[in-house]
């Protein structure tokens, strides 16, 4: 079982939604996958949104993670080995600690010596390869990538860049058009880790499973209010639309027909990422414990649509229509 974290990947530009150019050439092939419509995140900033990822809490009960243990240690408990490997450094919030909880626990960037480096989301496969070849009867695996995060340019190998020019990359209205071309690079080079991944799984041939979604979206001037970048007061939809997907094996598919009925009914529904992930992961594995609730799993024919809420800066749940979004985010 496998949970992949986005970093700043909005759906909006992923072809797989829609976006008219094509970023997911190779997933849009992949077969026993499902791609959820309208899924938005709880929050626009990464140390909020991971740890709701990785945990049962949601916007709605923040402050209750300092009593909380991670998903890790739910599959833990379940027999599960389990490992927690991350692309992007300590920062001191709930991440560190939930990875921690880990049988095998690895922030690659913790180990770079040269400032310059920057490890590719493509050394987490390597350290996926030495897990899986480990043979544990069950497995949870989380990555932890930084798949979008600005600087775009750095996010994949020159060879890869398809859309250009993707230079120069600052900050200004007047690039534009290149800040997309290298963040729609990087969509490409996601769509790439994930089918890679993906192979990697299906060369086990057993039961697997894999979801993936980001933690938050992204601002890349896309109308005259000229926003840029993340984590602002007030999020705009390209912040909140967040690409959402789950990925079963056939043997999944063949052994647990009810959940893969119950993904593909639920796929056009509304998702708010944050409280779905958590329920969802348990129910693809079929643990069992009273922190799992049916009805916020979209790979449950009980899944129920809720009313979505975004975590404030003072952690406060607050509805979509009480946090200042502007007439064209709530058109979108």
């Amino acid at each position: 079982i496998f949970m992949v974290i986005g970093e700043t990947s909005r759906a909006t530009n992923w072809s797989i939604y829609g976006y008219n150019r094509e970023t997911n050439p190779k997933l849009s092939k992949v077969k026993g996958l499902t791609a959820f419509c309208h899924v938005l995140t709880e929050s626009n900033t990464t140390h909020k949104s991971v740890p709701m990822l990785m945990s049962s809490v949601s916007a709605h009960d923040f402050n209750s993670i300092y009593q909380q243990k991670s998903i890790i240690t739910t599959f833990k408990e379940a027999g599960y080995q389990t490992a927690f490997f991350s692309n992007q450094r300590y920062n001191h919030s709930f991440i560190d600690f939930f990875g921690k909880e880990a049988d095998t626990c690895n922030f690659i960037k913790e180990n770079v010596k040269h400032a310059n480096y920057n490890p590719s989301d493509d050394e987490l496969l390597e350290l996926v390869a030495t897990e899986l070849a480990k043979n544990a009867p069950k497995q949870f695996i989380v990555l932890h990538t930084y798949g979008s995060h600005f600087n775009y340019r750095e996010r994949y190998p020159s060879e890869n860049a398809f859309f250009l020019p993707d230079f120069p990359v600052d900050a200004e209205v007047k690039y534009k058009d290149n800040l997309v071309n290298a963040y729609d690079n990087s969509i490409r080079y996601t769509d790439d880790f994930l089918a890679r991944l993906i192979g990697m799984l299906q060369e086990q041939n057993t039961d697997a499973a894999m979801l993936y979604s980001s933690d938050h979206g992204e601002d890349i001037f896309d109308d005259n209010r000229k926003l840029f970048l993340h984590a602002s007061p007030v999020p705009s939809y390209y912040q909140l639309h967040v690409p959402f997907l789950i990925w079963l094996s056939k043997a999944y598919r063949e052994e647990n027909v009810e959940v893969h009925e119950a993904i593909l009914q639920n796929r056009e529904k509304p998702v708010a990422g944050n409280a779905s992930v958590f329920h969802t992961m348990l129910n693809l594995a079929g643990v069992q414990t009273p922190y799992r609730a049916d009805s916020l799993s979209v790979a449950n024919r009980q899944y129920l649509i809720r009313p979505r809420y975004y975590l404030n800066d003072h952690n406060l749940p607050k509805s979509l229509d009480k946090i200042g979004l502007k007439k064209e985010d709530i058109e979108q």
